[in-house]
């Protein structure tokens, strides 16, 4: 990151955390990003982005699965990187809520066995409180 922005600004993180600007910095991948201008642009809507305001922001990034274009448009808004000492080392996951598979685990016979189960119970009670009411 340094080699193709050389003159980014080197930020503690107590520094991002105290900001005294009318500033919005988010960490993100030991990066700082002022996302001030950004605010009314989120698609996720300016409360999110808010609410991770001065903190390291990288796991709430990642949860939600930032398409490609967002992670490029980020570049925008880069304005530093965390110092060496207040760097977490985390890196980019892939995107796992688009290219995480879909769980089957009620595939096969057993995901319909259980609900016909309770369906012919239910018919049978129903039977039988008819019968007794008849009688």
């Amino acid at each position: 990151m340094t080699e193709e922005t050389p003159n980014l600004k080197v930020f503690r993180e107590a520094e991002v955390r105290d900001n005294k600007d009318k500033s919005t910095l988010l960490i993100i991948h030991d990066s700082v990003y002022d996302v001030t201008k950004f605010l009314e642009e989120h698609p996720g809507g300016e409360e999110v982005l808010l609410e991770q305001a001065g903190k390291d922001a990288t796991e709430a990034f990642e949860d939600v699965g930032h398409s490609t274009d967002a992670r490029e448009l980020m570049k925008d808004y880069l304005i530093g990187e965390l110092h060496e000492s207040d760097r977490k080392g985390t890196t980019i996951k892939p995107n796992t809520s688009i290219n995480a598979p879909v769980s089957n685990s009620g595939g096969g016979w057993t995901g319909w066995l259980l609900p016909l189960g309770v369906a012919l119970a239910a018919a049978f009670l129903y039977r039988y409180f008819m019968a007794q009411q008849n009688s």
